[in-house]
């Protein structure tokens, strides 16, 4: 049964993350748990025997029985909130084993804490359009819930083609095992009929004649008989991906293309509308953080559709 995090803050964008999911392939037998971290700190109980009888003792006591009461009560407003997301997705999915949880936390701190003790396979967190203070805030959770989470982390957004049954999914792929993750879980998924998945893989214009000879990771895909200046790794890496992804349905579409990796990702969403783009966790190393790899908490923070950064199961501790 794969296990399902769903960070809920009963905000637009968190619903829409929920009803995100209905365009991601997931199983019927599905675990899910819907969490809501209050932002607060929660003193301890104060007893009046331990202060003195002064006036600026008894202010001090006030003051930390008011801080109290106001993080019990943003603790019971979570409760109430995580109810209401839990409800949501047991409505959307009823095949699903859903069930609310609470943390009193820093809010993207305590998504992370819980899907790391939890052994989550993916955790889900919504973005939408904010202010500029509220901007800041999400893109912080965002980031660090996409970079230090060691899970799976999908950022479900509204789609523009919410009224279409099928689904358009762009891959980035750069050669690096996290990529091929990528790949293979969308493979494993089961996707309504004419849906599209487009491969991609961006080079920086410097990288344009790097070989598989050049970084040990890509050595998989090289041949002995590619030349100095041949980029046949590419197409052999992308027909590997092609055929793979074809038995799960899919149409399938290839581009290899030059320019800045977050940028032509983000540009080749909009342009296609795509409902979400599918991408490894890292890429290569060194020079090879040209190529996409390195990118993906960016990708996931600006895009205009949902972003979902695949990671290793063999990472889950």
């Amino acid at each position: 049964m794969k296990k399902l995090l769903v960070g809920y803050d009963g905000s637009e964008h968190a619903d829409a993350a929920i009803d995100d999911l209905r365009r991601a392939g997931l199983p019927q037998d599905v675990e899910a748990i819907v969490l809501t971290v209050a932002d607060a700190f929660i003193p301890p109980a104060i007893d009046a025997k331990d202060w003195g009888p002064s006036p600026l003792d008894d202010k001090i006591r006030k003051k930390g029985e008011e801080m109290r009461a106001r993080a019990l009560k943003a603790r019971d407003e979570a409760a109430s909130l995580a109810a209401k997301g839990a409800a949501r997705v047991k409505e959307l999915f009823p095949s699903w084993a859903v069930r609310a949880e609470t943390d009193v936390n820093w809010p993207g701190w305590g998504i992370i804490l819980k899907a790391e003790e939890w052994h989550a396979d993916m955790v889900v967190v919504g973005a939408g359009t904010h202010s500029f203070i509220e901007r800041l805030q999400m893109g912080s959770i965002l980031r660090k819930v996409v970079g230090a989470c060691e899970r799976s982390v999908r950022v479900g957004r509204p789609s523009s083609r919410a009224q279409e049954t099928s689904v358009r999914i762009i891959i980035g792929l750069d050669g690096s095992p996290d990529a091929e993750l990528a790949m293979e879980a969308v493979a494993e998924r089961a996707w309504p009929p004419g849906s599209e998945a487009h491969l991609m893989t961006v080079l920086d214009n410097r990288l344009s004649i790097l070989t598989p000879s050049l970084i040990p990771r890509l050595a998989r895909w090289s041949s002995a008989a590619d030349s100095v200046d041949d980029q046949a790794w590419i197409e052999r890496m992308m027909n590997i991906a092609k055929d793979k992804l074809q038995t799960a349905g899919l149409k399938i579409s290839c581009e290899v293309i030059s320019g800045a990796p977050s940028q032509r990702l983000l540009d080749a969403a909009v342009d296609w509308q795509a409902d979400c783009i599918v991408m490894g966790a890292r890429g290569l190393t060194g020079i090879e953080r040209f190529l996409i790899g390195s990118v993906s908490s960016d990708v996931a923070v600006r895009a205009n559709c949902s972003v979902e950064v695949v990671r290793s199961k063999v990472s889950h501790r």
